[in-house]
């Protein structure tokens, strides 16, 4: 190979290293100071960053080594070496006068990496002048202090201290084991291998996941570096891929130049073979077990429960209306199986299937007493159908029914509990690879279980409360209707009692003709609304006093009569006609039927700013303070012996409604004023300003 080859190639060797390291060091970095040996794991990782930065800029000018790389090789050595020296932990020696109470031998070797380091930044330690023996000498030795302080920190500790640091160890006496081996063979043959030293570059990077697998392990140096599981799965499935095609590559160059006249052919099918094998490999079952061996190799426990718990939520609270599908495939994620079915407690307190997914539907109904709906509820454990066959006495009292034992490829019976009573149960599927149900899966299981019961009781709490609510509206319009009814009928009633005396009177036969207009007008409007038919209301600009007058034609048979002023005509508001005119009318029914014969009523109409009054007062018997505030707005509560107590709850409601507001002032035996206050009509408050 050419020397520019050879270069170009150690320049994507070091910067490989050097990309690996900077990779490794940005997240100790963000937080060094709340660690042990944070900061001198921190040195050491840009220690070598730079270094492997150093000689990719030296062969990118195709040369394999500067001053500047030889400080730096210095420099890396010394780092790496301290971080053992601490992480060994014996390097104080009681008495001693030296700086931080070193060891003698630890000083001695300290300051030979200083003059080594001044040396090479001096450019009299140049490893070109192979002539001179000590430059390389030098850097053998340091290889060999490095792995003597890697065999002696990983010697001094305990068993699960020497699991934590194990692959740190590794990586570092890897480092120092190539150097040796490459500055040993630089010795024996006095000149530097170019090939080797090319790939000193990846040997270094491929040190970088080890040393990251020791930081997550060791907890008192770890850094917010962590390898999840998915970025593990999917690495792994790079890896794979890569040593596929590379196997792949080599067997079609061997095919296509050793096959003779058959080797086209044979290339041509055996790559055919390979892309069918592709296909297999990545199929579901395979990555099933890509991620049950990596979760049971890789870590100590088996699942990235924030991953799984976050992917779970995500399913069940997901677009679409079968919440019962959803739970089966967010359950069945958890220990890979490919299907389920899903029983839930109906209002018979039997138990029904409820939802189905990526199995053929079932129709067996399971009663809420059986022996297997028992043995969940009291138990809420998960049951292995396999288990019950072959360890027995481990579900005392189990009695399985015979659909659930001939059910096909069945595994997994999780119940799905709410407290302490038994919502609904999951029967799933077996497992794409074979998963072993320990205490960590089965107690994952639990959690998922009792997580989808809530989430379907919620959805069944929020049906039923929908319908509770389409009736709740059906029976206020109900209420509404029968107190205008009652409303209605005290007045013909009053009006036919009158009739004997006053039917000659032709200003009585004209209200009373009003009266039973006006009746029969609202009458056909609430029969409209018992029979459901949609009748839209439309506000549209109302003059106020109009309404008014037509509220107070409807009393005119009672006593004492309302007496209206209008201290400001022309005022507008926007409203339905029908439903305002019943909230005054009711206002002014109140306070006739709550002020004798010799009493009054009074109505005023004026303008308030940007807003518009209605003012009844009456003097009547009034109310106390705790009645107005705790009873008067409150339906079904009322004074009056054949009162509903709707009337005013819902003139407020309606009040409300258009933006305005109900305010009332009482006093017991002085009598009560009830005030309507609504928006003036904002395109006649417009005029006037233009005006």
């Amino acid at each position: 190979m050419d020397s520019v080859s050879l270069t170009r190639i150690a320049a994507f060797s070091y910067g490989f290293a050097a990309i690996g390291f900077v990779a490794l060091a940005v997240p100790l970095l963000t937080g060094w100071r709340r660690r042990a040996y944070g900061p001198v794991l921190t040195l050491a990782c840009v220690a070598t960053a730079l270094w492997a930065a150093a000689l990719t800029a030296a062969a990118s000018d195709r040369m394999l080594w500067t001053d500047l790389s030889d400080a730096m090789e210095v420099a890396r050595n010394a780092a790496w070496s301290l971080f053992l020296v601490v992480l060994l932990g014996d390097y104080h020696q009681k008495g001693s006068r030296l700086p931080f109470g070193l060891r003698p031998s630890l000083f001695i070797a300290a300051v030979c990496y200083l003059l080594a380091l001044g040396a090479a930044f001096a450019g009299y330690w140049d490893l070109a002048l192979l002539d001179s023996v000590l430059p390389v000498t030098a850097r053998v030795a340091q290889a060999v202090g490095g792995m003597l302080l890697v065999e002696q920190a990983y010697r001094n500790k305990t068993a699960q201290e020497r699991w934590a640091i194990k692959f740190v160890c590794l990586a570092i006496g890897g480092m120092f084991a190539y150097d040796f081996y490459l500055y040993s063979h630089a010795m024996l043959f006095r000149e530097v291998d170019p090939d080797i030293w090319a790939a000193r570059g990846v040997v270094n990077a491929l040190t970088v996941p080890l040393i990251a697998v020791s930081m997550r392990r060791a907890k008192s140096w770890s850094s917010p570096l962590a390898v999840s599981r998915r970025a593990m799965f999917h690495s792994a499935a790079l890896f794979g891929s890569a040593i596929y095609l590379l196997a792949m590559g080599s067997a079609g160059y061997y095919l296509r130049y050793f096959g003779g006249s058959w080797g086209t052919v044979m290339q041509v099918t055996f790559l055919f073979g390979a892309l069918l094998l592709a296909g297999i490999l990545f199929s579901g079952t395979f990555r099933a077990w890509l991620k049950v061996f990596i979760s049971k190799h890789f870590y100590s426990y088996g699942y990235d429960y924030r991953e799984e718990w976050m992917r779970f939520t995500r399913t069940l609270s997901g677009g679409g209306e079968n919440l019962g599908e959803r739970a089966i495939q967010a359950v069945a994620a958890l220990v890979e199986s490919p299907g389920g079915v899903l029983w839930q407690r109906r209002e018979s307190g039997n138990f029904e299937p409820l939802a189905h997914w990526q199995v053929p539907a079932v129709d067996t109904v399971e009663p809420g007493d059986s022996a297997l709906c028992r043995f969940l509820e009291s138990t809420q454990w998960v049951i292995d159908l396999g288990e019950t066959i072959t360890e027995p006495e481990k579900y005392d009292g189990l009695e399985l029914p015979q659909w659930l034992k001939d059910y096909p490829r069945g595994w997994l019976v999780v119940p799905l509990m709410m407290g302490s009573q038994l919502f609904g149960f999951v029967v799933l599927q077996t497992a794409r690879s074979p998963i072993k149900l320990n205490w960590e899966v089965i107690d994952l299981l639990d959690i998922a279980g009792s997580q989808a019961a809530s989430y379907l009781a919620q959805q069944e709490a929020a049906n039923a409360l929908m319908v509770a609510r389409q009736f709740e509206s059906f029976n206020r319009m109900s209420t509404f209707v029968v107190h205008d009814l009652k409303n209605l009928v005290s007045q013909l009633s009053l009006m036919n009692a009158n009739a004997e005396k006053h039917k000659d009177n032709p200003e009585f036969q004209a209200d009373m003709l009003e009266t039973v207009s006006l009746s029969v007008q609202k009458m056909r409007l609430m029969l409209q609304k018992l029979s459901r038919i949609d009748v839209q209301e439309t506000p549209a600009p109302q003059a106020l006093e109009t309404v008014v007058r037509q509220a107070m034609a409807g009393k005119a048979a009672f006593e004492p009569r309302p007496q209206l002023q209008v201290r400001e005509a022309g005022l507008r508001v926007l409203a339905d006609r029908e439903r305002l005119e019943r909230v005054l009318g009711h206002l002014i029914q109140n306070a006739i039927e709550a002020t004798p014969k010799t009493g009054s009523v009074t109505i005023s109409l004026a303008r308030a700013g940007e807003s518009v009054q209605v003012e009844i007062a009456d003097t009547g018997e009034g109310m106390s303070e705790d009645f107005i505030r705790e009873r008067l707005f409150k339906p079904f509560e009322s004074t009056k012996s054949a009162g509903m107590g709707i009337g005013v709850f819902e003139s407020r409601e309606y009040i409300n409604e258009l933006g305005g507001r109900l305010e009332v002032s009482s006093q017991p035996s002085l009598g009560t004023t009830f005030k309507v206050i609504l928006p003036l009509y904002q395109r006649d408050a417009l005029l006037e300003r233009a005006a």
